[in-house]
């Protein structure tokens, strides 16, 4: 088997981004030379060199890489989903059951809370590391936080994974009540069953759980005529 190389590239910002790419998803030189219809050695040099590359070469790479043209080159950093240029013009969308969407949520990461911090206020919707417990959603955060103090009651939590370059991605829902866990005990179990990162104060942050009344979403895929 050949070695993956993951050596720092030394021919720019473009070498560094197709090596970063390929080491990321454990590619070897050749298995990107294969889907791209490249010879290895080419692949190499492209790693190391800054290239001058056909739009139709640089478009089989980013394929290869499962990323886009702009992302290689640089100029999508810093814009937001959803404005890169994809492979497939047309999409598909199904409803996806209560099963699948909670083996999707079920690794944990990072997802977006919303609630409503009053009456008649507008939604609040914040990015939160969390973890998903089987019956609900699980985040830490600071006791007297925004999301501790208004985050009891109907709330909504949201997570979804794009593929720009693909045209896929999928979304789930959940819905249910929110309460701050404050029994000593319940909480320790939660420390120790459900190690949590957390954005706040880790030292002083505590529990908030959203128990799921229902979990829905749908996932997107794309398709060419």
């Amino acid at each position: 088997m050949s070695e993956t190389h993951t050596s720092a590239a030394p021919g720019g910002d473009f070498c560094r981004r197709v090596v970063h790419r390929r080491t990321k998803l454990g590619l070897t030189r050749e298995d990107v030379a294969l889907r791209a219809g490249m010879d290895p050695g080419y692949v190499g040099y492209l790693e190391e060199h800054p290239p001058v590359l056909t739009r139709s070469a640089l478009y089989r790479l980013a394929m290869a890489l499962r990323t886009s043209p702009d992302e290689l080159l640089g100029s999508a950093s810093g814009m937001p989903p959803g404005t890169a240029a994809t492979a497939f013009p047309h999409h598909d969308l199904r409803a996806l059951s209560r099963t699948e969407c909670e083996d999707l949520i079920t690794p944990g990461g990072v997802g977006r809370i919303a609630f409503c911090p009053g009456s008649g206020a507008a939604p609040t919707v914040l990015p939160v590391n969390y973890v998903w417990d089987g019956g609900g959603v699980l985040v830490r955060t600071s006791p007297d936080g925004v999301i501790a103090t208004h985050a009891q009651g109907p709330v909504s939590f949201q997570v979804d994974r794009i593929d720009e370059v693909l045209s896929e991605g999928w979304s789930v829902l959940v819905t249910g009540i929110g309460r701050v866990v404050r029994d000593p005990d319940e909480e320790a179990v939660l420390r120790a069953g459900a190690p949590l990162a957390s954005w706040a104060d880790r030292n002083g942050s505590v529990h908030v759980r959203v128990a799921a009344a229902e979990v829905t979403g749908r996932r997107l895929t794309g398709r060419s005529l």
